[in-house]
């Protein structure tokens, strides 16, 4: 039954760097959606890609000794692998280097040029590299970057403008007329209260300090940045130039859902329809800005070395496992976290003791008392109504969710079907049932129950872990487990089924860390020195504002076996810090010392605390050793 076209994309990946778990958590919970959307009898067309143009790549390249399009090509080529990897059923898979897409943002950029939407002046003002921002000084927060937290750079450079205060009206017009535009509810309040109402500025669109960029054709010494550039992927994909509309245009824009990180909300709800409205085009149908999976409490960056990849988890627990933790454990509208410990547990009690429990079981019992072949429903017991009423209502609470894109609530109904099948098995008590042949009527009702029942597991399951779903349809010998076959009670009896085979095997929770924390330690510290870092300028050195703090309290964290909590004399103040050097230090040898620490960086929680400052350590010998001054000297003495 084919339902109607839907159109659903990701935010395009930055070819920076290879990306991590929690920017590989987007381009999985947005399979899930257009898995279940073809599921559910829809003409689905997925796109996800990657954005390679910017100041950033190129300097990148730079650094590497190679041109950019290599280093692109490079890094595009492993997220595409590891896209794949994690069995993602994307449509197509736009690069912003491919030819098409660079022939259409010239055109769109001209149209909007000619039509007085885009006009050329002068830029002067902070900017954030990683971020690919511009800032006026109002928008800093202690002079760094808003979005990051970085350190930005003044620019002052000839750039052509977008008119985005022309389109302020509309903008806020169409999100007051279309309710779910932006979702969840406390993204749009937040995008309303801090950026339309205080006045959308004018927006930079070209660059000329740079020329890693897709060349306005009118004028060569700017490059298009990054907005027209990237945001126009959505419709470039499809076919789209403001000569022609290709018919994939025709048949899919506009979005039915665009999905995003909730920190590039603002490009997709302001920018992007602006940019729309003056293509004259629709506009996306939703934008879902989703949170971010955090490393324990943190936000996962290289430079804190708490970055988890992808294809490290699927070699130790399987690409469904990991599909199962990203969707099943992330809130829908709060962030969520991963940890090794968090990621096993899970695992253990959802996959291996209650889904693969369930399906091990019921089929090793089919085997043994029906000769491997589901029964006849003869008789009933007090207990069948209840199971079957779970199993029709999870049906349609699954597709209530995930109309309203709460993944993790529909996937929670599945396992609420295996916890009400594995209560049934208790209650029914079926081998107790067999060694009375006068329940053997009884005995194959529950059987058939049981094999229904795991049926609408295997059917609802198949979006979020495919692998798993045609492995229990398989196993069972279901012919039909398509959704508008799923009422209960319709299962063909007489069916032989497989052998029993595991579907998860339990995991020991401490030989596995182990495993994990040996492959990822550090290696043995070399003889020579770590080679020195890049030259910096000397004003960046005079910004940073290290003082001695002496200890007066140190203790360790709770529930955390890195961080320890400092409270720092400092001069006539005390201050609060966290450091991660718990494994190195007893709380007790510190106290007294006088440590230095850098004063000037913005507080940030971690555990719960707030942590207001870092503790300088060195690396020796394996170990880090924490960065302490002898002598009489004052606390709160600023180092120059």
């Amino acid at each position: 039954m084919n339902r109607g076209k839907f159109y659903i994309t990701t935010a395009i990946a930055y070819t920076s760097r290879k990306p991590h778990i929690g920017n590989t958590y987007e381009v999985v919970l947005t399979d899930a959606i257009a898995r279940f959307k073809r599921y559910l009898g829809y003409d689905v067309f997925f796109l996800t890609g990657t954005d390679e143009h910017g100041q950033k790549i190129q300097e990148l390249a730079e650094k590497a000794g190679i041109t950019p399009q290599e280093y692109v090509d490079g890094v595009a080529g492993e997220i595409r692998s590891i896209w794949d990897l994690m069995n993602t059923s994307y449509d197509k898979f736009i690069r912003t280097t491919d030819d098409y897409h660079v022939a259409s943002v010239q055109k769109i950029f001209k149209k909007l040029y000619d039509q007085g939407d885009i006009y050329k002046s002068s830029y002067e003002g902070w900017y954030c590299t990683p971020c690919e921002s511009f800032w006026t000084d109002t928008q800093l927060v202690d002079g760094k970057c808003p979005d990051c937290g970085r350190a930005v750079h003044k620019e002052n450079e000839e750039a052509y403008f977008f008119k985005m205060s022309k389109y302020q009206d509309a903008l806020m017009k169409h999100i007051e007329e279309n309710p779910d535009f932006i979702q969840p509810e406390s993204r749009k309040r937040e995008m309303i209260n801090n950026f339309i109402k205080p006045g959308i500025q004018d927006l930079c669109v070209s660059r000329t300090s740079f020329d890693w960029g897709i060349p306005v054709t009118f004028d060569d010494k700017h490059v298009i940045y990054v907005w027209i550039d990237a945001l126009t992927n959505y419709i470039n994909a499809l076919g789209y130039t403001p000569d022609e509309k290709g018919e994939l245009y025709k048949k899919y824009w506009p979005a039915d859902v665009h999905i995003i990180g909730k920190d590039i909300l603002r490009f997709h709800t302001i920018y992007w329809p602006i940019i729309l409205m003056a293509l004259g085009e629709p506009l996306p149908k939703k934008v879902f800005g989703h949170p971010w999976l955090l490393n324990g409490t943190d936000k996962m960056s290289k430079s804190l070395g708490n970055v988890i990849y992808a294809d490290d988890l699927v070699r130790h627990f399987g690409v469904d496992a990991v599909r199962y933790y990203l969707l099943r454990e992330m809130p829908f509208a709060q962030d969520g976290t991963i940890t090794y410990e968090k990621l096993i547990t899970s695992y253990n009690a959802d996959l291996a003791n209650t889904v693969g429990n369930l399906v091990n079981r019921t089929a090793a019992m089919i085997n043994k008392y029906f000769d491997g072949v589901i029964p006849e429903p003869v008789d009933k017991t007090e207990f069948d109504k209840d199971l079957a009423d779970v199993c029709n209502s999870a049906k349609l609470n699954a597709e209530k969710y995930m109309e309203e894109l709460r993944v993790s609530d529909a996937l929670g109904e599945v396992i609420r079907i295996a916890n009400r099948a594995n209560k049934y098995i208790d209650e029914t008590m079926p081998w107790a049932l067999a060694k009375d042949e006068e329940k053997r009527g009884t005995l194959a009702a529950v059987m058939y129950n049981l094999a229904e029942a795991i049926r609408f597991i295997a059917s609802l399951i198949g979006p979020f872990m495919p692998e798993t779903g045609e492995k229990i349809a398989a196993q069972m010998n279901y012919k039909d487990t398509a959704f508008d076959s799923l009422d209960f009670g319709v299962l063909e009896a007489g069916t032989k089924i497989g052998e029993a085979v595991p579907l998860f095997a339990r995991i020991d929770m401490e030989k596995k860390i182990a495993e994990l924390e040996a492959e990822t330690a550090a290696p043995e510290p070399k003889a020579n020195i770590e080679p020195f870092g890049e030259d910096i300028q000397f004003e960046q050195f005079e910004a940073l504002d290290i003082r001695v703090g002496k200890v007066l309290e140190c203790e360790a964290v709770p529930k955390s076996s890195k961080l320890l909590r400092f409270t720092l004399e400092v001069g006539s103040e005390t201050r609060q810090i966290l450091s991660g050097i718990a494994k190195y230090y007893k709380p007790e040898e510190l106290i007294g010392k006088n440590v230095l620490f850098i004063a000037n960086l913005p507080a940030r929680k971690m555990m719960g605390l707030e942590s207001c400052g870092m503790i300088l350590s060195a690396e020796h010998d394996g170990k880090l050793v924490v960065t302490t001054v002898d002598g009489d000297i004052q606390s709160g003495a600023k180092i120059v």
